[in-house]
């Protein structure tokens, strides 16, 4: 009997999406074909290596509105000469084509919103690309029957403002420790530095990153700042400390694979989350960074967004900026590292995991593709 088949879609180049490669592991363990679908980028890495096939298309454009449309239009005629059984899409800038599909070929569609796409700060900036967006979610979104997304705060507006029920699967990774970690020495990391490690491939304008980097004008050089990932401030980060002249104190390292990334956490000293409270969308935030700091054993460094605030106080793992001075954050760092209550956040954080696991978290996931063969 042949294996039912999945399409996955989303806009990224599949290298460091965890989200979505743990979903596409979820549909193997279930026993369906999986064909992943995203894009290939001029500064694209080569991918992980994965037990399901993937197809990254190549574009002439890589942002833009064009890029958007001919994005758009190839994963439609893409999806429509692949057959599939259930398409997943991711984000809203996946959504059209797969919902278009589904109608055409009469299949279930599932919808995972990572965030709340039109509240992001880059639409903030232009209402006129934000009403095209919002236009596009009030067409489809009230009429999906298969809906997830981070949180449930973001879930709960969801459901408000469209009346249609989100399940809730968190960004969280699986329970398990890190086999052969790597040291500092083997990572060319200091051995007699504070570690402080920003993460993330969404490093962008109001998340805390360049009042950071400040800050570390204010520590001296017991004290490293770790930023590994990418984002639209990179560039003006790296500008910023050569301005303050504090390149022995911030080490800058480009994305790489989670399996990768997982050493360098594990050996910092304190892992940052300082979205600003600027937008909707930063307001609900719960990002994957946090799990990946709470599973490497290191406490955590936030700002006081509710999601986030509720994790770190339930366990006790971490603590909290109260505004994003520089001096302010480089003075809760200094007072945290050296206090008694570090060294108990980071026992919780083994609690945390134990209890805040993939293994868990993905019944909501498997619940909603069971529901689609009900059909």
């Amino acid at each position: 009997m042949q294996n039912k088949k999945v399409i996955v879609s989303v806009i990224n180049d599949l290298v460091t999406d965890q989200r979505v490669a743990r979903s596409c592991s979820v549909f193997k363990e279930l026993g369906y074909d999986v064909l992943l679908i995203g894009r290939q980028q001029r500064q694209s890495q080569p991918l992980p290596k994965r037990n399901y096939d993937c197809i990254r298309m190549k574009l002439l454009f890589e942002q833009g509105p064009q890029f958007y449309l001919f994005f758009n239009l190839r994963l439609f005629f893409v999806l429509l000469f692949h057959k599939a059984d259930v398409l997943l899409a991711n984000d809203l800038d996946t959504l059209l084509p797969n919902y278009l599909i589904s109608k055409l070929k009469g299949i279930p569609l599932i919808y995972d919103s990572h965030e709340l796409f039109c509240e992001v700060p880059e639409l903030q900036a232009n209402q006129a690309k934000k009403r095209i967006w919002e236009k596009l979610e009030k067409r489809i979104v009230p009429y999906l029957n298969y809906c997830l997304t981070v949180n449930q705060s973001i879930a709960n507006w969801f459901t408000k403002k469209y009346q249609v029920p989100f399940s809730v699967v968190r960004n969280i990774p699986s329970y398990s420790k890190i086999e052969n970690l790597k040291t500092r020495s083997e990572l060319q990391l200091p051995l007699d530095k504070k570690i402080v490690i920003l993460q993330g491939a969404g490093i962008n304008v109001d998340r805390g990153s360049e009042e950071l980097v400040e800050a570390f004008q204010y520590l001296d050089n017991s004290y490293l700042l770790l930023i590994i990932g990418c984002g639209d401030v990179i560039t003006a980060l790296k500008e910023k400390v050569i301005t303050l002249q504090s390149q022995t104190n911030v080490l800058f390292i480009d994305k790489m694979p989670a399996s990768e990334l997982r050493h360098y956490t594990a050996n910092a000293n304190i892992g940052v989350t300082i979205d600003k409270d600027t937008n909707l969308n930063y307001h609900f935030s719960l990002p994957n960074k946090v799990f990946d700091y709470m599973h490497a054993g290191i406490p955590i460094l936030a700002s006081k967004l509710p999601e986030i605030e509720q994790l770190i106080n339930t366990y006790h793992i971490g603590t909290f900026i109260e505004s994003h001075q520089p001096q302010h954050i480089a003075e809760q760092l200094r007072e945290f590292l050296t206090s008694a209550d570090y060294e108990v956040c980071k026992r919780n954080t083994q609690l945390a995991a134990a209890e805040n696991n993939w293994e868990t978290e993905k019944q909501q996931l498997i619940n909603l593709i069971h529901a689609t063969n009900k059909l």
